[in-house]
This record gives C-alpha cells, sequence and structure tokens, in this order.
C-alpha cells in the first residue's frame, strides 16, 4: 500500500499538471496563453533586471504584450508609417549593382564617374551615353565611356544673301562714330543684309558701348557697333529727302528723251525686305550646278524665279528745320535710332519646329484591307493574269501562221 506522503505528492503532481493545462490554454481574443506570457515576463525581468520589480510589473506584462502583438495587431498602437527616406533607399539599393557584383570601383568613384559622364554630355551632342569600363595603367588609368553619336541632320540652311560691296547700295558710305568731341574716332563695320533683316523685327535702346552684346530675339547677328551700323542705314535709306526741283535730269547721246531721264547725282536707295538696296537672284545657280544637274537622269524641278521685294513701310517722321534759306539742305538726325511702331511693339513669332520625320506613303501606317478587299484584288489580279497569258497565246499561234505561210 502507498504510504500518505506518496499519495500527496501524486495529488500535487496531478494538480500542477492540471494547473499548467489550464495555463496553457489560448485566449479566444488574442489567441495568447497565461504560461507562454508568464515566460516572457519573468525572462524580462531577470534580462532588464529593474528596480522595484513589483511596482513595474504590470508595466512589463504590458510591453512584453504588446511586442508579441505588433506585427498582427494595432489595437494597442498603431504601426508608424515607413519614412520616404527608407523607401528611397530601399529603391535606390538596385543603383548599387556594381559593388554588388564585387566590381572595384567603390561608392565614393562610382559617383565620381556618373558626375564625370553628365559632364560629358552636358558639353557634347551626344544621343546616349554609358560607362564601359576602366582600363589601368601604370602611370594613370583610363575611365572609358561609350556613346551614340547624333544622327546627321538633313536640314539645309536658306541660301545667304551676300552683302553689297563697298560703294554701293547700303555700304554706299563709311561712317565713324565717337562718343565725346575731342574723343577718338571709330570706324564702323560695314552692313550685311541679314543684320538688316533682323533689326526690321527687334526694338533695342543704345547703351553707348560700342563692344555690348545686342541680345535680342530673333538673335542679332553681330554686338552694338554692327547695330548701329545697320540702324544708320535704315535710317539714311528712309529719311534722306531733296527740295523738289533741285536735282535735274540730263540726256545722254543716242538714247531719246523719254527713255534718257535720270538722277544726276545719287542718292541712297530704298532698302528692300531682302537686306540689299540692288535685289539679287537666289535662284541663280553656277554653270558647274547645271552641268552636274545635266548628267543626272532625274532632275529636280527648278523653283520659281522670286520676285524683287518691295518694303511699303511708310517713311521716318522729317521736320523742316528753317525757311528762310530755300536754296541750301542738309539732312541730319537726332533721335533714339528706334522706327515709330505704333501703339506698341509685338515680338515676332517664333518659327514652327522641324518636323522630326518626312509625312508620306513610306512612313505613315496604312489601314489593313478588309477580306472583301483582298478578294476583289486577287480576283482582278487573276484576271489581269488570265487576260496577259491569252494575248500571249494569241501572239504564239499568229507567228505560228506567219511561219507556215
Amino acid at each position: 500500500m502507498e504510504s500518505s506522503e506518496e499519495v500527496m505528492n501524486n495529488q500535487t503532481d496531478h494538480a500542477a499538471i492540471c494547473f499548467k493545462a489550464f495555463m496553457l490554454k489560448s485566449s479566444t481574443k488574442s489567441n495568447l496563453n497565461l504560461y507562454d506570457h508568464l515566460v516572457r515576463v519573468l525572462t524580462k525581468v531577470m534580462d532588464e533586471r529593474p528596480e522595484n520589480a513589483v511596482d513595474v510589473l504590470e508595466d512589463l506584462s504590458y510591453e512584453v504584450k504588446r511586442a508579441g502583438l505588433r506585427d498582427t495587431q494595432s489595437t494597442l498602437r498603431d504601426i508608424p508609417p515607413t519614412p520616404a527616406a527608407h523607401l528611397l533607399a530601399e529603391q535606390q539599393r538596385a543603383l548599387f549593382y556594381l559593388e554588388q557584383a564585387g566590381v572595384g570601383l567603390g561608392r565614393e568613384e562610382t559617383q565620381r564617374v556618373h558626375l564625370a559622364l553628365k559632364q560629358l554630355v552636358d558639353t557634347q551632342p551626344l544621343q546616349r551615353c554609358r560607362f564601359w569600363g576602366k582600363i589601368l595603367g601604370t602611370a594613370a588609368n583610363y575611365l572609358v565611356a561609350e556613346i551614340d553619336p547624333l544622327p546627321e541632320s538633313t536640314y539645309k540652311p536658306p541660301p545667304v544673301v551676300p552683302k553689297e560691296e563697298s560703294r554701293t547700295g547700303a555700304n554706299k558710305f563709311t561712317y565713324f562714330v565717337c562718343r565725346e568731341p575731342g574723343l577718338p574716332w571709330i570706324r564702323l563695320p560695314p552692313v550685311t543684309p541679314a543684320q538688316i533683316t533682323v533689326a526690321r523685327q527687334i526694338r533695342r535702346l543704345f547703351t553707348g558701348n560700342l563692344d555690348a552684346p545686342v541680345v535680342t530675339y530673333p538673335p542679332f547677328p553681330g554686338n552694338e557697333a554692327n547695330y548701329l551700323r545697320t540702324q544708320i542705314a535704315r535710317i539714311s535709306a528712309g529719311t534722306q529727302v531733296s527740295p523738289l526741283g533741285f536735282y535735274q535730269f540730263g540726256e545722254e547721246e543716242g538714247e531719246e528723251e523719254e527713255e534718257t531721264a535720270r538722277d544726276t547725282c545719287e542718292l541712297v536707295q530704298h532698302i528692300l525686305l531682302q537686306g540689299r538696296c540692288v535685289w539679287v537672284n537666289l535662284a541663280e545657280k553656277p554653270e558647274e550646278d547645271f552641268e552636274e544637274e545635266a548628267d543626272e537622269e532625274e532632275k529636280e524641278e527648278e523653283p520659281d524665279e522670286p520676285e524683287p521685294e518691295i518694303d511699303h513701310t511708310p517713311p521716318w517722321s522729317s521736320r523742316m528745320s528753317s525757311t528762310l534759306i530755300p536754296q541750301k539742305f542738309e539732312n541730319i538726325y537726332i533721335g533714339w535710332g528706334l522706327k515709330f511702331a505704333g501703339d506698341g511693339y509685338t515680338p515676332p513669332v517664333p518659327p514652327a519646329p522641324q518636323r522630326e520625320y518626312p509625312s508620306g506613303e513610306e512612313v505613315t501606317e496604312a489601314q489593313d484591307p478588309s477580306l472583301e478587299e483582298e478578294q476583289a484584288l486577287q480576283a482582278a489580279l487573276e484576271e489581269q493574269r488570265a487576260a496577259q497569258e491569252e494575248a500571249e497565246d494569241m501572239e504564239g499561234e499568229e507567228e505560228e501562221e506567219d511561219e507556215d505561210d
């Protein structure tokens, strides 16, 4: 028979097993059990060894429970959002693939290479650029960049209007300027048609510095010295006048009186829209070009000959200085060098962008034909083929008859 002591021990063990089973029973709300929770709390107490552990036991129990429920439930505390810097770092991790592959560049040198490639792209007309590699040398190394050059442009600029020679047209006279009496006189350069054409589209006051840049739209081809010479040419061509009847017309031998009337004194002529006083035909080609085109089988059509351009802009305003001495006259200009533009000035509209590719059958995608259209085309081709074969058979029979005869 068992002693009373053994019976008591067995009862104690059975009670302990029952109590542990009770503690291992999971909660229907949090899916946690008391036994594991107490084990974590006691482990935390032994690890941290806080002072007055009995007073902070409830707080420790709360922290253990909150740590266990952080990833699955948010009833105790909201999960903080992931910082934007952390997300960006995760996305940029793939940029360091060279380092992950074991290439001996390093982050600092990779950044310097990136900046060097960016400088190359900014200074050179490149379509595509990538880092090819690094070749080591005994004294120095080589960083190699692989690029795709831009495609060659098919744009052909319009022909340049030649400037008028000295002592002719807008360059008939030469002009010197100085800023104050007694200072050195400076000779102005000749004027070109391009400068006159652009000067008609812009409005800019003078600064008094001949070397100052002329920043306008459209861009002016030159500095303030060129702009000053251009405005002088425009003012001279639009404001110089003479008294009525002052110049007399003469006659030349061998010509009738009606056909020989001409001005005995040359005046500055009106400047055309072409930027010249004497119109030049840019459609004319030298004889060598005509010989080369004559050898080609296919010859492009010649453009129509342009007519001389005439500008009907009214002249600049003029005033009579004196009526006391009618037998003498002189032209002098004092002003800002800007033509009257009316109520306001509107800059010219930028030109339309150039087409990226020509439109036509070669590049325009056509719609696929329908089944009925394909069948009709096939029937037409078969009918054409049958008619051609029939015609060939008839020609063969006629040749055989001719041979028999």
